[in-house]
């Protein structure tokens, strides 16, 4: 790598800001290399990394030429990829080479690559025809020279023809010069005269070298007759002939003439024109006419291959002279070659907020005319946002030349125009379509800032009240809106338990029912957003206004009603036609239509005496009160509003016609009154009764089961061995050794054992089953007189239950007696402590 590559660098993703550097790599390799074969390390040489290579999709641009080599983009190494014959792709050209460029992609970047084909010895000189004869008279004279056959040898420079050697002989040496393309070519010259009658026949050989190692030749056998004498050999007038021809030009064209002189007279003057060693396809591009010299076009002449070419003319005599004349014909360049286009990078789409300066494209014009014919300009439309720089020879990059804006154009079709300066120019154009891509620069836009909508009240929950609609003139998914409801408040409630809306569509729904009379409209934000990155939004305000229905019956002020009160107006017997009795005031929370009421007298006991008014309600007396009109008077008045469906209430309206209060009690005093009252009030006392009861029968069963269960563990502990340590009372302490108790109150409740038989058993003394304490003071309880005790029998002729007022607290009693007492109930004996017997009774009852 001789230098730092050409490149461009990439400052932004979207598109490419150039930076030239001058300076190219150039590669020397031998031809008839291996495919395979490594050229260079492309990666070390420009100094790129291995992955940006592969990031970058590194490839070779050879535009219409074969393609020799192949770039390792996971090695960074430069490889021949097609046999390179350096004869066929240059011929005779030195130094010998092809370009080509490496172009990298995002950041867009351009690399120069030139590789030098050196020759190897891989031809050997080569003579058209293996034998060539000569017919030379024997009169002949010295030094006349005779030109050979050249030998053409593909390679160039010391690969290439170097000598000739020619057989050793007595009569002929051989002497070797230079054309001034280099080439090298040999004539005979006569040194000994000919003898046809001592040697008519000679048989020579002209051997051609090449200077390679090894070294290669090639052969020509030479026959020589000799004739009887020719003493003039021709010679051309000219030493060199210079012509002119265009390219393209037809067959049959005339580029010029060549003359020739001999001095011998007869046949031996006659002569004859050909061309001598002509090389490649010359002979398929060039016509000689034998007899007049006359040199005209055979083939197709293009400048782009040949732009000169020398042929060498032969003039031969009938005695076998000859003499070279040299003709230099230049081709004439013509404007036959349209630019061509090839388009080496594109960036395709591009955002739509890219810079003006961003490379969207980098494009190589060719045209393989020369000198004006093959200078090129290029242009694109000026319409369009764009221009074209020239960057490197042959290479124009094609730059935006302001903003794009996709909502306005989304889409580019580019024409370039490549036109060169021949006359007349030649031109060829080549189209590039161009997208741009969305970027998120554009807010949803509603139609109308401020919506209103209108809904009956009643509505049933998730009905659609209204949509709204918003556009995006982005794409895609920057395009795609979502309809949400901004976090507001409506008299202290989220708005969303008011409205609810579907975030594809924009339908609002009511997420309750609204009642008019309760709210009468209200008004909620709605915010559409896009899915761009970042997100933009828009918000639009809308209102929903609650439409009345009628769904409110009139409510009746006064007169009011009540159940447990009479209320009358009182008329007196003087009253004139239109007296003002009362006045019916109603409301309706309705609105509008729904909230006119109108009244009517639906039942009077006398509608010749009243009417009300129907737009008021007054109740006037229509006619003169008399005496025999009745002092009770009820009326029903209709409240009716104007509704669709209307509706109404009834309210009733007590009348005294009379002049005093007195004879209004007296008269009024049988009017029925509502029992509604009455009835809910015994309804509750009922059922607090049925409460009550069923708790006292749970409390008692949950009694008598805990005396039960008690009771059966007291027998226990009677038939246990162990002693029975006596318990006082902390409130009851043993004074001067007289007991624990002050006072013994014995209490006896007596029971019939079978009440089928008899009402009372009498007791047994009682003495028997009083609890004695000890007298002295030990504390010690004596047991019971006997096991079988009157009480652990279950025929006992009686229970007897001993209350001692002292040992339990005042209020408590034992239940067991207590409840032998409710149910039996036959003998008291002691009223002593009756009261406290009711209390627990009571109490009892209460719980």
């Amino acid at each position: 790598a001789e230098s730092p590559p050409l490149s461009l660098r990439s400052a932004r993703g979207e598109g490419v800001t150039l930076h030239i550097v001058s300076g190219q790599i150039r590669y020397s390799i031998p031809e008839e290399m291996k495919k395979g074969s490594l050229i260079g390390n492309v990666a070390q040489d420009l100094g790129l990394d291995l992955k940006r290579l592969r990031a970058g999709r590194a490839r070779i641009v050879t535009g219409e030429s074969i393609q020799y080599t192949e770039l390792k983009t996971d090695k960074g190494v430069l490889v021949v990829s097609e046999r390179i014959d350096r004869e066929q792709l240059c011929g005779d050209v030195t130094p010998c080479s092809f370009s080509f460029e490496i172009i990298l992609e995002n950041p867009i970047e351009l690399h120069r690559v030139t590789v030098e084909i050196l020759d190897v010895n891989d031809h050997a000189p080569l003579f058209k025809n293996y034998h060539s004869t000569f017919e030379i008279s024997e009169s002949v004279a010295l030094g006349s020279r005779f030109v050979l056959e050249s030998a053409e040898d593909p390679d160039v420079g010391v690969n290439g023809l170097q000598d000739y050697v020619f057989t050793p002989n007595d009569n002929f040496v051989l002497k070797q010069h230079s054309n001034a393309d280099g080439s090298k070519y040999a004539e005979m010259v006569l040194q000994k005269p000919l003898d046809r009658e001592e040697r008519p026949r000679l048989s020579l050989k002209l051997i051609a070298v090449d200077g390679g190692n090894p070294q290669r030749s090639g052969t020509v056998n030479i026959e020589i007759t000799v004739l009887d004498a020719n003493d003039n050999a021709p010679v051309f007038n000219q030493s060199v002939y210079r012509a002119t021809v265009m390219e393209n030009a037809q067959k049959g064209t005339y580029i010029a003439t060549v003359n020739a002189s001999d001095a011998d007279s007869f046949s031996n003057g006659l002569l004859t024109y050909s061309f001598s060693n002509l090389k490649g396809n010359l002979a398929d591009l060039f016509d000689i006419d034998r007899t007049t010299g006359k040199i005209s076009v055979a083939g197709q002449i293009d400048f782009e291959k040949d732009k000169k070419y020398e042929i060498r003319v032969e003039a031969k005599d009938q005695g076998g002279l000859t003499d070279i004349g040299k003709v230099v014909i230049e081709i004439v360049d013509i404007n036959d070659n349209a630019p061509v286009i090839n388009v080496m990078s594109f960036s395709s789409p591009v955002s739509e907020d890219a810079p003006p300066g961003t490379t969207i494209a980098v494009i190589n014009v060719k045209d393989a005319d020369s000198e004006r014919n093959g200078q090129v300009s290029c242009s694109v439309d000026k319409t369009l946002p764009f221009q074209i720089k020239s960057s490197l020879t042959n290479y124009y990059n094609l730059i935006t030349d302001s903003g794009f804006d996709r909502e306005k154009m989304a889409e580019y079709n580019i024409t370039i125009t490549a036109r060169d300066s021949g006359s007349p120019p030649l031109s060829s154009v080549r189209t590039i379509h161009l997208r741009i891509s969305d970027v998120n620069d554009n807010a949803p836009l509603f139609d109308k800032g401020t919506y209103s909508a209108y809904v009956t009240e009643n509505n049933s929950p998730g009905m659609s009240i209204f949509t709204v609609s918003a556009r995006d003139s982005d794409w895609n998914q920057n395009a795609r809106i979502s309809y949400l409801l901004e976090d507001t408040q409506i008299s202290g409630t989220p708005v969303s338990t008011y409205i609810s809306i579907n975030s594809e569509t924009g339908v609002s729904h009511a997420v309750r029912s609204f009642d008019y009379e309760q709210i009468k409209e209200f008004t909620f934000v709605v915010k559409a957003q896009d899915g761009g990155s970042p997100p933009l939004s828009s918000n639009a305000t809308v209102t929903i206004f609650i439409q009345d229905q009628n769904d409110n019956a009139p409510q009746v002020l006064y007169p009011v009603q009540t159940s447990n009160s009479l209320v009358a107006e009182m008329v007196p017997r003087s009253a004139d036609v239109g007296y003002l009795v009362t006045k019916v005031v109603a409301v309706d929370v309705d609105s509008g239509q729904n909230a006119w009421l109108s009244y009517k007298l639906q039942k009077a006991m006398d509608r010749a005496l009243f009417e009300v008014g129907l737009q008021n309600g007054e109740i006037r007396t229509v006619r003169q009160v008399t005496d025999k009109d009745a002092v009770k008077q009820r009326l029903t008045v209709v409240v009716e509003d104007n509704g669709q469906p209307s509706r109404s209430a009834t309210v009733n309206v007590n009348v005294a016609v009379a002049d005093s209060f007195p004879e209004v009690l007296s008269e009024f005093t049988d009017f029925t009154h509502d029992k509604e009252y009455n009835d809910n009030l015994t309804f509750y006392l009922v059922l607090a009764l049925a409460v009550v009861s069923f708790l006292f029968i749970t409390c008692l069963v949950v009694i008598i089961s805990v005396k039960i269960f008690r009771w059966r563990q007291s027998r226990v502990l009677y038939h246990s061995n162990l002693p029975v340590i006596p318990y006082y009372p902390p409130r009851y302490a043993d004074t001067l050794g007289t007991g624990t108790l002050q006072h013994v109150y014995n209490y006896e409740v007596c029971r019939t054992t079978d009440s089928r038989k008899s009402d009372c058993k009498f007791v047994r003394p009682c003495s028997q089953n009083v609890l004695i304490m000890d007298p002295s003071s030990t504390g010690t309880m004596q047991r019971m007189q006997s096991e079988n005790n009157i009480l652990d029998e279950p025929d006992s002729p009686l229970e007897v239950c001993y209350l001692n007022h002292n040992y339990f607290p005042q209020n408590y009693i034992s239940f067991s007696c207590i409840c032998k007492c409710i149910m039996h109930f036959n003998c008291l004996k002691s009223t002593m402590y009756s009261r406290e017997l009711s209390m627990v009774i009571s109490s009892i009852l209460f719980y």
